[in-house]
Order: structure tokens, then sequence, then C-alpha cells
């Protein structure tokens, strides 16, 4: 069947903010999918909350909303755009994950399909519940004769007792309708079962749960299917999970094609998860279908389906270089498999041809436990990793090798942790996050195959891969590079060893290795990803580096002799490095590519949109370390090379590179490193005449110690070199910084730690700027935090432009910013932070720190301004003037813009929700309004922040925030809330002649706050503290337990202060898109 022409609009509901579980794979299929559809003459409409994404740029659809993701909002928009475009009007939920699931279902109960005439295309809303419906999935199973777990389902904890009794223990907990096992577990025990179930119970949208008996230890594969309305089935690619069941997919690491499936066993899941497709009814685009099989006995389960493009699609689609999300999206409009082209194979074949790859993928997640201590590290049923990284290469070894270096978690290959035979039985049984490398200490230290088997359940054949990794360094222990030659250590380089690990295991420098190599002419040759396994020739450069033959292997790069410019992406997710340098990479290759540049991007993340194989012109998928970009650098001779974009993964290879003669553009690593360096920056302000909070560096504790005193507390320490606050504090007493000292220095690398009087009370601020060849400087946007000085700008909400400083003010941050971006000779983007403290009615401004980078608002201030600041910032770095470029006056947009962070606290129970100096956000939002308090209000709903409009509001604050909790408490009660504080608070409310409540602080006796909160009778909580360790401790029980209440808290009298400001513009909020607030600009 040819396009439907009966539909002329299709709306795609986007992901959202980026949370675990939920991650930038949703932006790279919501791109595919509107180019896909634009190509096919439909008019697209976008809605997705998240700026930091490619799809809400203003070109990739026709209209896009930039707007909160709850059916209410989706309805004001098909209310606005049903009406101006006529014809059939469709949206295509399944480009954006759970999100765009659940909304689309919301939008079906409440009857506003019907209502506007709409139709869901992509998959019916029949087969969306009866995929997501646990119960109706299991029946549809046992229908067509496929097994699943022994399970019940519950909706009460009453019902939960009942279905336990036949499941026994241990027993696995999942809710319905949620996303990444979000609230789920596996319970052991009563006691664990009784909170597991309350927690799910809380989290499913429909209070539903499964409860299934514990396939523990049993073997994981997924299969990646695509399926058209005639019926045509291909199998895209098979996953297995080298960690077995019990540990979520997203956390587990993944092997494609699946190593350990004998061809028979292979050929009954491939027709069970057909068999599943059909009768689910997904006739339009792709689906992911997750099996269980007992290695005992080879019983068989299906465990679950997405009927929509999922995390997995993302990997399938770089493992084989087939574009899921674009063929769904063409499925979903009418197209069959075999009327559309493979463009990888330059149409030589037809997308029904079933891709065939002759090599092996493995993906590892990142984790990012460092930033949670209280959090349980203990991988279960509930996803809790933050990214991932994917390797490719000729053999398992070498692709999980080339993975691990990828991981940049500081190892390069099976680094040793532990020998402790104690360590290593709970490491092995119990799954945390390094568990990998436990195991390769277990057969270091000799234990057998079966030993490491019976602990952890992984497949003998991954254990024997590893083993001989382990095997082989013990051996190196006891050589040295002079007694090895060159066919040893191509052998080496085949098993996928890095020259460092070489060299840490030959006791030699990573430099005396690669020269060795390089003499001895042992050079990794580049393969073409072709979904044909090399049986068609294909233009798309899509390559990976492996070693194979005897220096004869056939190189398939074909490096051409035009001027190219290679981008260095951001590696894989985590918090504080995530998707907004993604961005800023891919507007850097296609701003390049427009002005005729080649373009090559070096990156390992399959999530993202600068992996997709037409961002740039060349795709290398490789490790980003200094051995892997050099060798690609060597190949290729770029005219230059972009390290700025990537955040702190490539400026760390940016000296090493300088040092090899590799040409960067832009800033110079030189001037990085000044403004990195403390004493070198410090210099150069005190030439420019800023000012900078009292600070010291200190390289012992008594240093530190003593230079502390002098500057007085409190005072914010952190290592040098960090991106996202990695252990930073903020100290109020000697007895905090001895502790951080001791905990503290392992950070450093022998370099120091860095000592800032803390600025109470200050306004903190943001402004990211360009300067050009020629010295010219334009102002992006100057960014107002909302939360005071204190806390960490990426976890802050910002107002662009500013909601409360002087106009004075701010046109002094533009100059001490212009002055600075001339002081360090920047060519391309900078980001300042100021801080700004009121002293005796004057603003006192100081400097904070300086980024000679892109930073992660660049998105953000680019969709507010309508200005692309890395495509500017990349052109002047290639040598193009800002005027040449047309960029006139700095733009102040005449509407608000808000950027709102959004935490993974829901994912880590127990950890408390307080923010401070450690970035703690994994993703953002952003919300537009005329004034700021309708743009905040709708930043808080677009981060799923639920704000009350009626209820009782619980406040308990510190002393030097009274007076403003004062006149909170005054427009609460206007509004018609009821209060409740704790005494001195209560007192502070009272004596201003407000009505309130007194209720008892944990420590007074019951029934207490805590006790109110989880009895339902608060709807929101104020809650601010002193600084002080105990004074945290006091009242975390209030914050933990609102969050396990779903309870919103505001942990700062500024953000309480603008959600109050908010919440007058609930029930009157309109729909805004970029184009029209763009267009407001140019008038």
């Amino acid at each position: 069947m040819p396009k439907r022409t009966d539909i002329q609009t299709v709306l795609i509901i986007g992901a959202g903010p980026i949370i675990i579980g939920q991650a930038c794979e949703f932006d790279y299929s919501g791109v595919q999918a509107c180019k896909a559809l634009r190509e096919e003459g439909y008019k697209v409409i976008l809605i997705n909350s998240n700026p930091a994404t490619i799809m809400t740029d203003p070109a990739t659809a026709d209209v896009t909303y930039i707007e909160p993701i709850t059916w209410q909002t989706v309805e004001k928009i098909i209310a606005k755009e049903r009406p101006l475009n006529g014809g059939g009007f469709a949206i295509l939920p399944t480009m954006g994950g759970q999100t765009a699931l659940n909304c689309a279902l919301d939008l079906w109960h409440h009857g506003v399909l019907a209502k506007y005439d709409v139709e869901l295309i992509g998959a019916t809303p029949e087969a969306i519940d009866k995929a997501e419906d646990r119960l109706k999935f299991k029946d549809a199973m046992t229908k067509i004769g496929l097994g699943s777990a022994r399970s019940g389902i519950a909706h009460s904890m009453e019902e939960a007792w009942g279905v336990q009794k036949t499941v026994g223990f241990p027993v696995v907990i999942r809710p319905s309708f949620t996303l990444g096992g979000t609230g789920g577990g596996i319970a052991y025990n009563p006691e664990e079962f009784e909170t597991i179930c309350k927690r799910g119970l809380e989290a499913s949208p429909t209070n539903e749960l499964l409860i299934e008996e514990s396939l523990l230890g049993w073997k994981e594969y997924e299969m990646e299917v695509v399926r058209d309305k005639a019926d045509n089935c291909i199998i895209i690619c098979s996953i297995e999970n080298l960690d077995p069941m019990g540990v979520h997919t997203g956390d587990s690491i993944t092997v494609a094609p699946a190593q350990t499936l004998t061809d028979k066993e292979y050929q009954i899941l491939r027709n069970a998860s057909l068999a599943v497709l059909r009768e689910i009814g997904v006739d339009t685009g792709g689906s992911n279908v997750q099996f269980s099989i007992n290695p005992a006995d080879g019983r068989m389960v299906v465990i679950e389906m997405n009927p929509r493009v999922s995390r997995s699609s993302a990997l399938a689609s770089k493992a084989t270089g087939f574009p899921i999300a674009k063929v769904a999206a063409k499925l979903a409009v009418g197209y069959t498999l075999d009327e559309l082209r493979n463009e990888i194979t330059g149409g030589a074949t037809p997308a029904s041809f079933e891709p065939s790859i002759d090599y092996v993928v493995t993906k590892i997640p990142r984790f990012a436990f460092e930033k949670f201590p209280a959090a349980d590290s203990r991988l279960t049923t509930q996803m809790k990793s933050v990214g991932e990284v994917m390797a490719m290469g000729r053999t398992f070894q070498e692709s999980f090798q080339k993975a691990l270096r990828g991981l940049e978690v500081g190892v390069d290959g099976m680094n040793e942790k532990t020998q402790d035979r104690e360590i290593l039985e709970r490491e092995l049984g119990e799954p945390g996050p390094e568990r990998i490398w436990y195991v390769g200490d277990a057969f270091a230290a000799g234990w057998t195959i079966d030993e490491v088997h019976h602990f952890t359940k992984i497949d003998k054949w991954f254990l024997v891969q590893i083993e001989e990794i382990v095997k082989i360094e013990l051996a190196l222990e006891k050589t040295s590079l002079d007694a090895i030659d060159a066919d040893t250590l191509r052998g080496l380089k085949k098993k996928g060893f890095s020259d460092r690990r070489l060299a840490k295991l030959l006791k030699t420098t990573d430099a005396a290795v690669r020269a060795r190599r390089i003499a001895q002419n042992i050079r990794p040759v580049y393969k073409r990803v072709d979904t044909c396994a090399a049986e068609f020739a294909t233009d798309t450069a899509y390559l990976y580096s492996t070693y194979e033959g005897n220096g004869d292997g056939e190189c398939e790069a074909e490096p051409t002799s035009n001027k190219k410019i290679m981008v260095l992406g951001g590696g894989p997710n985590r918090i504080g490095q995530g998707i907004e340098f993604d961005y800023c990479c891919v507007h850097a290759a296609l701003a390049m590519r427009e002005d005729g540049y080649e373009t090559i991007m070096v990156n390992c993340n399959p999530e993202t949109v600068s992996t997709d194989y037409d961002t740039s012109d060349r795709l290398y998928f490789e490790p980003l370390t200094l051995e892997d970009v050099l060798e690609i650098v060597d190949k290729e001779k770029p005219t230059g090379v972009i390290v700025q974009y990537g955040g702190q993964t490539p400026l760390k290879l940016a000296l090493g590179l300088e040092a090899a003669g590799v040409p960067i553009i832009g800033t110079s690593p030189d001037m990085i490193d000044a403004a990195e360096d403390r004493e070198r920056f410090q210099k150069l302000l005190h030439e420019l005449k800023l000012r900078q909070p009292p600070n010291a560096t200190a390289r012992a504790e008594p240093e530190a110690l003593e230079k502390a005193a002098a500057l007085g507390y409190p005072l914010v320490v952190r290592p040098s070199y960090v991106l996202g606050g990695r252990a930073m504090e903020i100290v109020h007493e000697q007895r905090d910084l001895e502790r951080y000292m001791r905990e503290a220095v392992k950070v450093s690398n022998d370099s120091p730690v860095l000592l800032d009087r803390f600025l109470n009370d200050a306004i903190e601020c943001d402004v990211d700027a360009i300067r050009d060849h020629t010295g010219r400087v334009f102002i992006g946007g100057v960014m107002e935090h909302i939360e005071q000085a204190g806390v960490h700008s990426g976890d802050s909400a910002c107002s662009l432009p500013p909601y409360y400083l002087k106009q004075a003010t701010v046109d002094e941050l533009k100059r001490q910013t212009a002055a600075m971006a001339q002081g360090l000779n920047v060519v391309g983007l900078m980001n300042v932070q100021f801080a700004i403290q009121e002293v005796d009615g004057q603003d006192v401004i100081y400097v904070l720190e300086v980024n000679p980078r892109a930073s992660r608002t660049v998105p953000f201030v680019s969709k507010a301004t309508g200005i692309q600041l890395a495509k500017v910032a990349a052109r002047c770095m290639a040598g193009q003037s800002l005027d040449a470029q047309g960029i006139g006056a700095e733009v102040t947009p005449p509407y608000f813009s808000v950027k709102e962070a959004v935490f993974p606290f829901v994912k880590f129970p127990g950890v408390d929700t307080i923010l401070g100096p450690e970035m703690k956000s994994t993703g953002e939002v952003m919300g537009v309004g005329k004034t700021f308090g309708e743009a905040f209000v709708k930043s808080q709903l677009g981060a799923g922040t639920k704000l009350p409009t009626s209820g009782t509001v619980f406040l308990t604050v510190k002393n030097s925030d009274k007076p403003r909790a004062v006149e909170i408490a005054r427009e609460l009660v206007a509004m018609g809330f009821e209060l409740v504080a704790t005494r001195g608070t209560a007192a502070a409310i009272a004596a201003a002649g407000v009505p309130v409540q007194t209720v008892n602080k944990v420590t007074e006796g019951r029934p207490h706050i805590v006790d109110s909160i989880k009895n339902h009778q608060i709807a929101l909580v104020i809650n601010t503290v002193e600084e002080r360790r105990n004074a945290i401790t006091d009242s975390r029980a209030i914050r933990t337990s609102a969050l396990l209440a779903r309870v919103t808290t505001f942990t700062t009298i500024a953000g309480a202060e603008a959600a109050v400001e908010g919440m007058k513009y609930l029930d009157n909020l309109g729909v805004i898109s970029v184009q029209e607030m763009h267009a407001q600009l140019a008038a």
C-alpha cells in the first residue's frame, strides 16, 4: 500500500526531559520521524518540553511546541491546530517513549481523540493497552501458547499478599504503565515485599501491580522486530543480556547479535516474537520483545514487549545501521516494507531485507552512584543507569574491551579492584555497577569458571572469554615490552587491549607502546556498517576500527582529500554531561556541512542524534580516548578538530592531541587551561580588575585548615578540573573540612583542592557569549538563577531575561563577560557564572567561574532567543566573523523563558532531595510565558511537579528565610490554602496576622509532620534548612517521606516564591509554538 492521502497533519509527542530509563534515544527517534514524515509531504507538529533536543529545533518540524507533555496541554494544541489544518489529523505516539504512550492513552480515555476527530497511528489504543496492561498481556500470551512467569495482579496490599502466597519468595513486583521499572523491585522476604508493593502502587498511574515468580539467574534475550500492515515481519537484530534475569535490561551489559543461542533456539525465539506482534496487533512499526530462558531445562517465557520505539531499538539501529524509527514512521502512514529502500546500501536492497552483521556489538551502562552516596547501588529490576556506551569489533573480546575504555570511568580494560574473597563473593552474588571487573578479579585470584558461574549465573561462554583476557594479563605482568614480538602485539590488539592497558601491564608508557606499534606497522583498519555483511557496496561512511589479518586486512575508510572538520562528541551520558553537549556537537556538524566542509563525527553513545549516520558525512563509532582519536586523525587528516563541544570528555584530550600536532580550532587548549587553572585565572582577573570571592588553594590538609581559618567559614570546597560539581561541598566548620580533606584528596590526581568563600544569599547568573577572531563579542543571553547561590547551576531553575536584576547590573555583567572573552582570547563559545550580592543597596558582582567551551545552557538560550549559538560559534571557530554571518544586536525576548532541572530521586528512595553544589539532575525542561510566573509554572508542569490548587501547605524554614516565608504564607491563604508550620515558623507567620496551625517536628512526639505527610494530609511542602549537617539530618525525614508520598517539596525559599507566583496562572495557561515566539523577535 502506498502512503495514506487521507492524513495531512501528524502530531508527534516527544519524551520530555531526560530521566533514568528515558534518555536521548527518543530525541534520535523523534528527529528521524519528523524527517521521514516531512519527506513524504506531511505537515508535522511536535510537542516536547525538553529544549536540549534537536527535535525541538525550529527547523525539525513545521510547528514546534516546547510545552509540558500532559493530555490537557496536548488538547489545547489540538484545539488550536485542528481548525487550521483541514483534512486528516493524526497523532504518532510511538516515538516518545512511555511519556508519549501514556499521554496518548490519556487523550483516548478522556475522549479528546473522538471530540476533535483525531486518529492514533503507529499503534492503536487497544494495542498499547494490551501490551502495557500486565494482565491483558499475560492472557494474550497464554492464548497463543507462549509461557509467561507464574503471576497475579494486585490493586491493593490485601490482593498483593494473596498473590504472594501462590508465587512464593523471591518475587518480582512490576507496576503497570511505568518506565525503566520505576517503583518495582525484587522482594526476598515479607518486609521488603510490603515496602516495594506500597511504592509500586503509588508509582503506577492505574494503581496496578504484576507480582510474579522470580526468574533470577535465567538468561535474557531481546528481539527487535518491525512489522507492516501486510504482515511482513523482519527481525532487525537479536540482543543477548550478559547479566542474567534480575538486573533491568537497561542496566545490563548487552551483546548483539546473541552469542549463546543455538540456531534452533534462535528460530523458536524468532517465531515467538512474530506471534507476539500479531497477537498484540502492532502492524505499523517497531517493537521489542523480551524473553527469558531457563538454562537448566530450556523453559522459555515472554517477559514483556514495548509497542513502540525503545532504548533497545536505538541500540539495534546503531548496531545494524537499520534506521528503525525512520522506517516505523513511514509504515505508520501506510507504506509496506518492500516499498521502502534501505538507504545505507544506497537503495540496493529494500527495507524488507533482514539486516545481517559481520561484527559484534557490546553495550555497557554508565552509572552515577558517586552523586548519590546514600543510594543503594545493587542492581535490580528498577533501572538505575544514566547512560551507555557501545562499541563494535570483529570478536566479542575486542568489542567488549573497546566498550570498557569508552565508558570513561577511569579504566582502560579489566583493571583490578580487589583480591579479597569476601568482597568478591558479595559483588559476584549481588550485582552492582562494577560486577564485570570483580569477575575478572575472581579469575585473577584463581577461581574456576564453575565457581564464578555459581555466583553470577553469567553464561559460561562469556566467562571463558573474560577468563582468557585475565590469563593474558597475568602473563603480561611477568614480561616487558621489549620481550614481545610483532605477532604477539598484533594478537593482543586483536583481543581489544588498549595501548594504555598494555603499558600498565608491561610497566612502560602509553607513548612507548604506541611507538612500538607504529614501528611494527600494527594499525587498525576501519570497516563499514552496512546492514548486509558487506554483500553490497555502501556509500555511507559509518565506520568502526578493528585489528585483523597480519597487517593485510582490508580498510574500508577510503578517506577523501576534501577540507574536513572533525567534531569530538561527549561519550556516554552522565549527570553533568548530557544531551546538551550532544546538541552542540550536532549543530557544529550541521553548520560545517552547510559551509561546504566534509564533517567527521567521533562518538560512542548509541542514544544520540550525533551518532546517526546522516548527521555528519562520516561517522566513526569509537571510544573517545587519545589512542583511538589519533588513529582516526592519522587516517582522515582533518583541517580542524573541534574539542570544545563535547563537555569535559574531549577537553581532557585537548593537550595530548595538540602535542601530537592535531589542528585544534577555536580557543587554544592553553587558554582553556588558563581558565581552569586557579592561579593563572586569578592573575587574569586581577589584570582585568574583576572581583572573585576570597579564595585559596591547598595541596594538603594542614595547609587547607590554616587557609580556611584565614578566609572564614562557610566555604565552598572542590577539586580542580571537574564537571557537574563532582565532589563539591559547602563546609561550615573545621570538622566538616577535615572530613572532606580525608575523603576528597582521592579525587585530586596531584592537583590541589580549591577553597572559596561562600556568598550567603547571593543571586547567581549565567552568561553565554561568543567571540570571533576579530575580537567582537556577542552576548547570547543572561540567565538569572531562581535558587540562590550554593545550588549547582545545572540544578537551578533559571530565567531569561532576568526577572529581578536591575538593568545596570545586567549591563555590567555583559561588560565583564566581554572583557574576560578578550583576556582569554576566546574564539567560539564561552560561559561565565557570576554571583551578585547586595551590599548597602549596591550590587557587588563576583566572578565564580569561566568555561571557554559550550555549556549546558546553550540549547536553552538558542531556543529562547532564536539564535543558534552553537552553529554561529562553530563558524567563528572555522574563521568566519560574527559580522560576516549577519549576527547583529543582542536579543532580549519580549516573553520569559524558564529552564527547570529534573531529578532522579524517585529511583533512589532514601536519598535526600536537598540541593547543593554537586549536580544531581539528569535532564531539563523549558516553560515559556508572557510573565515570569506563567513561564515558571509551565516549567514545573513540564518537570512533572504537581502544583496543588487547594489543600494544606506545610512550612518550616530557617531563621533568615522567615520574613520571606511570611509573605509566601499570606499569598497562599489569599489563594484559599490552609497552612501548618513547625513552632518557630508558625510563630513568625501568626505574628504577621496570618492564620496557621502548629504541628510537631519529628523529635517533638506524635502525631508529627511525617505522619501527616504519609497520611496524604499535606498538598505541598516548603522546607529550607540551615546548612549545618545536623540541621539537614533533622529534617531529612520530612523530605524523604514527601518524596515517597509524591508530595511536591521546595527546598529553597526562592523556588517556593516562584512557585507561589506561578500557581496564580494554573487555571489559565495558553500554548505558544517556537515559530510564533521567534516571529515576535523579528517584529
